[in-house]
């Protein structure tokens, strides 16, 4: 190699862009969440994937043992509105948890809407499909499973199985069965 190419070689070491450029290629914007997890509440054993959105952390709480899945978003409310995860809650992946919803009023662009914050709380033992959505204001009971792409606009009673847009109970997990907890209606025979 020519030794008049060795300084031009050692300048581009030292222009900043070529690090920047680096970064860039090593994907560093997919770690971007790295300081919201240091403002999580987290109980010991708490997994999730590196590509989780966090925003908001310090209103968000997850349980021991819980384990958020590829893509997940949790995102509490710029002011109130919290996110807590009870023991041993499983998110699939592409979950979103979000506390918060702008208002929806006409006559007013829906980005200039006021939002509305509520918490979101999910108990113990909760099992969410891939895709599901879980809006503001919702509880989710202990030991709750809620099926793929579900969408979650109220709370659900402890032990169910819940699924559809928008989510409703659909059967009982088999320990709420036998502990006298009643069957739902079935979608027939419910009047219009």
């Amino acid at each position: 190699m020519n030794g008049r190419r060795w300084p031009g070689a050692l300048r581009s070491l030292t222009d900043g862009r070529v690090y920047l450029h680096a970064l860039r290629l090593a994907h560093f914007s997919a770690y971007a969440h790295v300081r919201q997890v240091r403002l999580l509440r987290r109980g010991p054993g708490v997994t999730f994937a590196p590509n989780v959105s966090f925003r908001n952390a310090e209103r968000i709480t997850l349980g021991a043992g819980t384990h958020v899945g590829e893509h997940g978003v949790i995102w509490a409310g710029n002011r109130t509105g919290r996110v807590v995860l009870g023991e041993k809650c499983l998110l699939g992946p592409h979950v979103t948890l979000t506390a918060s919803n702008y208002g929806i009023e006409l006559g007013t662009p829906v980005m200039d809407q006021p939002t509305v914050e509520r918490d979101i709380v999910l108990g113990r033992d909760v099992w969410l499909g891939a895709n599901v959505v879980v809006t503001a204001g919702v509880t989710i009971g202990d030991e709750v499973v809620v099926g793929a792409g579900a969408v979650v606009t109220h709370d659900l009673p402890p032990g169910c199985v819940a699924a559809g847009v928008p989510a409703r109970v659909i059967g009982w997990r088999p320990a709420a069965a036998r502990d006298g907890v009643p069957e739902p209606v079935p979608a027939t025979e419910v009047a219009p």
